[in-house]
């Protein structure tokens, strides 16, 4: 049994090892993004050197943490080797095609980059993680100045590529850090669009029934509403589809207890989502947490903000649970246990959430076989 778990392994990894560099052998790169690729990889750039983006925004993972840690991966593990957030590392495949953070409606905001759109930009983004306390850990620009001037392959495409004072001091240098960073993550590489879904609308894949019927649901406006909150685009079948309108939604996620735990928030923290955000004064966004793409969605677990979910078919069993009367519906599956009360329990989309009637397992499991069918295709060994 112990050497089948480990030739599993052992496969595992060489085919990780395959997959990366596959998805760094896609594209041609100009020298900016061959700069943004070098720096999204080098531990150099976190405190004790030990973590880079690629750390917890793996290229073998589609983009997500897959490290096991004491919190089932529902939080990333800090340069430190102990600090955790209190929010799970999304995956960033597709991140680039969202828009700025924008007002849509009074009270419906759309786009900008984290759960709770405080960076405005992909350049903004990348900016964060370095000095995150909890993450990378540099404790400030001049710090990370110090670490480009020790490699001189970076002086020379720094200087190369940006103005000359670029590495004049600590801001300059962030500057054109993330730049290059973002550079990279703008290429195919982060988003392929090569999913079975992707394959289909070109002609080059025939679902299964099963997949065909998960499709259906999904774009049905009757019996799931699943696309209005999980489509940019006005039409179920464009091309290069995000399958996220990006728009922010409390749907009622309890807290993970786990994570405070670890991070010491404690049992009474409420993270308020939208209203974190330091340009958003409007109590109305308590809870809101921007909606994430489906692509590779199979593949990224755990789910949800905070990670308390770990399978996909626990996140379609709890939104069946608004509209289902079955007492097995009020289960959560993971613990055997009700499901457990909001973290914010005011501003919850309730009208989103009770469109359509209950689905039966047949059609919760079609569901999940098109959610499956979003995965890119260097990823499909992962499922």
């Amino acid at each position: 049994m112990l050497q089948q778990i480990l030739l599993r392994w052992v496969a595992l990894f060489a085919l990780t090892a395959s997959c990366i560099s596959e998805v760094l052998a896609s594209e041609a790169l100009t020298p900016l993004q061959n700069l943004g690729q070098s720096l999204y990889f080098d531990t150099n750039f976190s405190l004790t050197r030990t973590q880079s983006c690629a750390t917890c925004h793996n290229p073998s993972f589609a983009f997500s943490d897959p490290r096991e840690n004491a919190f089932r991966k529902a939080a990333s593990i800090g340069d430190d080797n102990k600090s955790v957030g209190d929010r799970n590392s999304p995956s960033i495949a597709y991140t680039a095609i969202q828009p700025p953070l924008h007002k849509l409606e009074p009270s419906l905001y759309r786009g900008g980059f984290f759960w709770d759109g405080r960076a405005k930009s992909l350049e903004e983004q990348a900016g964060g993680p370095p000095f995150n306390t909890s993450e990378m850990g540099l404790k400030n620009p001049e710090m990370l100045l110090e670490r480009i001037k020790e490699n001189s392959a970076y002086v020379e495409q720094f200087t190369t590529l940006f103005e000359a004072n670029s590495l004049e001091n600590g801001a300059n240098a962030l500057n054109a850090w993330t730049t290059a960073v973002a550079a990279f993550e703008r290429t195919s590489i982060f988003a392929s669009f090569s999913s079975k879904y992707d394959r289909y609308l070109e002609g080059n894949y025939k679902p299964t029934r099963q997949e065909e019927l998960g499709m259906t649901l999904f774009f049905s406006q009757q019996f799931t509403n699943c696309a209005s909150c999980h489509m940019l685009n006005s039409r179920p079948a464009s091309k290069q589809e995000p399958f996220s309108s990006y728009e922010y939604h409390n749907i009622g996620i309890p807290s993970n207890p786990e994570l405070r735990t670890g991070n010491g928030l404690g049992k009474n923290y409420q993270d308020e989502g939208l209203f974190y955000n330091a340009l958003i004064d409007d109590v109305s966004q308590k809870g809101r947490f921007k909606t994430p793409s489906l692509r590779n969605v199979a593949v990224t677990a755990p789910y949800m903000h905070n990670g308390v979910f770990e399978d996909l078919s626990t996140v379609l069993d709890y939104y069946n649970k608004f509209n289902s009367r079955k007492k097995s519906a009020k289960i959560n599956p993971e613990t055997g246990q009700p499901w457990r009360e909001p973290e914010v329990a005011e501003n919850i989309s309730i009208e989103r959430l009770e469109q359509g009637p209950a689905l039966n397992k047949q059609r919760l499991n079609a569901l999940e076989a098109f959610l499956k069918m979003l995965t890119d295709e260097r990823y499909e060994h992962l499922l």
